[in-house]
């Protein structure tokens, strides 16, 4: 609770930051802001705390995937130098919607009851709406705006409705009660009320769409294209380890019963077999290289899915510990890899892959970066991907579920194909008129890419410093 409530006043002082005639401060002011927050969180481990009648409840899950959160936005924050170095007018304003869209993730991972869970998606999802169109003089901008917004609400709509129907079923939106009511039907009903199964099925399409799950993922690759790339890394980071973290509290905590299990099961297992497939065979036939990190951050959203079909029934177990190595690792190669597309893109104006030819001549520091980031997300050993697929695939063989873990096996395969393509461009192909330049990298950026290229190596070769935290 203490992180929101300082996020919440810092975003609003940070506002009258602004005013100010020059906006260098706001970047210091900001790293100081997510580093402080960052430690005041982790404060709460070892403690479980209740509020606003158990709403909301910080306990080791909640600081767990609070802390990478934080430590994803911290990590980031580096790479909107830029806007500093050109004097965007707008960026105190930007920073505070970042700010208070880590309060709706924060939410997100602490929720106990259905009505924050609603609240902790619109916390989020309204500060991503207008920062998807903050470039208001590029239409794409202006479209992935659009598209994320109207999007977005449909699927809010659908989400509600589901709660409301569960509500219907249940007579309650507290997790732990709906568990109660699911494993114990109402008279009449040998099964469960046909109100609350259309109800569960709702819930998950609209948190589908919030974590890129296909067939619900549509939308991602014009709205990451579009988005600028600090937010889309944003985006594609903390936006789906809070999801992803809320999907298994209302997977655990509200509907763990087998009768339950019976429905939603099929459910996912489906949309984990769809999202694998299409992310990865998508991804492979892009030209652009930010639609390749979009269509592999929907296959990354397969993955993690197969986490949430082998649960245990707990939030301590190899499912929840697996989502959250997995999610660390996948954030912090993520945002190495947005944030060399963006120096690049910046310095070049692409975003294609021969934008990238003959970088690890100009610029070896961001080649190295970046093929640190390309080979984590492919699972190779020696990097935190592979551990994150390790322990995921893991989870789901102790449950029975060979016959995935082989399907996402051959679809780790693929994926090999289009990470290696930012490499072979980078380190085999020669520079043009377009890219013999070398690209400008701060003191500030390039130590921010070397922190998070050590993190992947850090947790491919010692992945008991983060495995089995819960």
């Amino acid at each position: 609770m203490n992180s929101i409530i300082l996020l919440s006043v810092l975003g609003l002082g940070n506002l009258f930051l602004g005013f100010r005639r020059s906006n260098r401060l706001l970047l210091p002011v900001m790293m100081l802001i997510l580093g402080g927050v960052l430690t005041v969180n982790f404060l709460d481990w070892g403690s479980t705390q209740s509020f606003f009648n158990g709403m909301l409840t910080i306990d080791n899950f909640s600081v767990a995937f609070t802390g990478i959160v934080l430590l994803t936005a911290l990590v980031l924050i580096p790479f909107s130098q830029k806007y500093v170095l050109d004097g965007e007018p707008n960026l105190a304003e930007y920073y505070s919607l970042l700010l208070f869209s880590l309060v709706g993730a924060i939410m997100l991972v602490s929720y106990n009851h259905l009505l924050m869970l609603f609240l902790g998606i619109e916390i989020l999802s309204v500060a991503m709406y207008v920062l998807a169109g903050s470039d208001k003089r590029n239409l794409r901008s202006n479209e992935a705006a659009l598209k994320y917004f109207l999007m977005g609400a449909f699927f809010t709509g659908i989400l509600l409705f589901g709660v409301a129907l569960v509500y219907g079923a249940t007579g309650t939106f507290e997790l732990s009660k709906i568990s109660f009511a699911v494993q114990n039907p109402a008279p009449g009903f040998e099964t469960l009320h046909p109100m609350l199964y259309i109800g569960m099925l709702l819930m998950f399409i609209g948190m589908g769409f919030k974590v890129s799950a296909a067939p619900f993922h549509f939308w991602t690759p014009d709205v990451y294209e579009g988005t600028p790339t600090f937010f889309t890394a944003f985006m594609s980071t903390i936006v789906k380890t809070a999801g992803f973290a809320a999907f298994l509290k209302l997977l655990v905590q509200a509907f763990p019963a087998a009768n339950a299990q019976g429905i939603w099961l099929p459910t996912l297992t489906a949309m984990c077999v769809l999202t694998l497939l299409i992310g990865n065979v998508g991804a492979v036939a892009q030209t652009s290289a930010k639609r390749m990190l979009a269509y592999s951050s929907v296959s990354h959203a397969g993955y993690l899915l197969i986490a949430l079909v082998a649960f245990n029934g707990q939030l301590e177990g190899a499912s929840a510990n697996g989502i959250l190595f997995y999610s660390l690792a996948y954030s912090v190669a993520t945002v190495a890899a947005f944030g060399v597309l963006k120096l690049v893109a910046d310095a070049r104006q692409r975003e294609d892959y021969d934008g990238l030819n003959g970088l690890a001549k100009t610029n070896p520091l961001l080649a190295f970066s970046l093929t640190v980031a390309m080979l984590s997300l492919a699972g190779i050993p020696l990097t935190g991907g592979f551990f994150g697929k390790f322990f995921v695939f893991s989870a789901a063989v102790e449950n029975g579920y060979i016959g995935l873990v082989v399907f996402a096996v051959v679809m780790s395969m693929v994926s090999i194909y289009y990470y290696l393509r930012p490499i072979i461009a980078m380190y085999m192909r020669d520079t043009d008129a377009t890219t013999a330049e070398a690209v400008p990298v701060t003191t500030f950026q390039a130590g921010a890419l070397l922190l998070l290229a050590a993190l992947t190596v850090l947790l491919g070769v010692l992945p008991g410093l983060v495995a089995g935290a819960l």
